[in-house]
């Protein structure tokens, strides 16, 4: 027996989760409750965990269900576009980017501008799961901030693209404190696109602030102008987001933020003749030193 899971099981986990029901993911499946339920128990049987707690008011998923069903919705998600990509690259290049959802209102617009003579596939998701999908090659590139700061797949290379470091932005009528606690007793909304956002919130706190994390840049600025505070972020995020009235200054702490291109290797000429005009398109600096990992 293949070590892989079918089609059918995917579906039939989908569809579970979704109703909440075994009777009612088999009518949708057009096969009868105990055919599912067998079904459901030789995939847990296989697996060697139990994917849902069943009893006479539903089916509901353990934290190992969750999990399957999130990568079948990943997988499921993948084969319905098969034949649509198939037939698209045909016709024209196309290429699956993936992004993090703060940086993609810019990234993506600016890839249409560079990339004008292709379409580009639009996919969002956290950095380290981006770029496990370019190393198994169902992403062509990602831009992502993590690649220095994850095991990258031996397939893959990761380019610095452009350079950012902390801002802050403060909202028309909001004031710091002066001297070396310039947070103060003040809420600070935080939000950086790498994996050190805990060690930011320390820093802030040891300035005197109240950090608060926002989960994306856009929602920092505008918790931040909602709640009178100021808000703490990369300062290419501080630009495109800025409003007349608003300051945008140094933030009064350490570290360097840097913005990754990853593809498998060897990268891609199509995208290695992007990153030396993207920097200007997302408001950030070049790298001060390129390397690959």
């Amino acid at each position: 027996m293949t070590s892989f899971p079918s089609v059918e099981d995917l579906r039939l986990v989908e569809a579970i989760a979704r109703h909440g029901s075994l009777g009612a993911a088999g009518r949708e499946l057009l096969i009868s409750q105990p055919a599912a339920s067998n079904r459901l128990a030789a995939l847990e049987r296989r697996i060697g965990e139990r994917l849902f707690d069943r009893d006479t008011t539903g089916a509901r998923p353990t934290p190992a269900g969750r999990a399957f069903r999130a990568e079948a919705d990943h997988v499921l998600d993948h084969l319905g576009l098969v034949f649509d990509r198939v037939r698209a690259a045909a016709r024209a290049r196309t290429f699956n980017v993936g992004t993090f959802g703060s940086l993609a209102p810019l990234l993506f617009p600016a890839l249409d501008e560079l990339l004008a003579d292709s379409t580009v596939n639009q996919v969002t998701d956290h950095g380290d799961r981006l770029v496990e999908w370019v190393g198994e090659g169902s992403l062509d590139a990602a831009f992502v901030a993590v690649a220095n700061q994850m095991r990258l797949p031996a397939t893959v290379s990761a380019v610095p693209v452009a350079d950012d470091r902390l801002a802050v932005l403060t909202p028309p009528a909001v004031s710091l404190r002066g001297g070396r606690r310039p947070f103060a007793d003040l809420d600070v909304v935080t939000y950086t696109y790498d994996m050190s956002a805990d060690t930011l919130n320390q820093r802030l706190s040891g300035l005197g602030a109240r950090p608060r994390t926002a989960a994306t840049a856009e929602t920092a600025v505008r918790t931040a102008r909602l709640s009178g505070c100021p808000a703490v972020l990369p300062r290419g995020f501080g630009l495109a987001y800025r409003q007349e009235g608003d300051r945008l200054s140094a933030a009064p702490l350490p570290g360097r933020l840097t913005l990754f291109l990853v593809t498998r290797k060897p990268t891609p000429h199509v995208f290695a003749a992007v990153v030396n005009r993207l920097p200007g398109r997302l408001g950030l600096r070049r790298p001060t030193a390129r390397r690959s990992e």
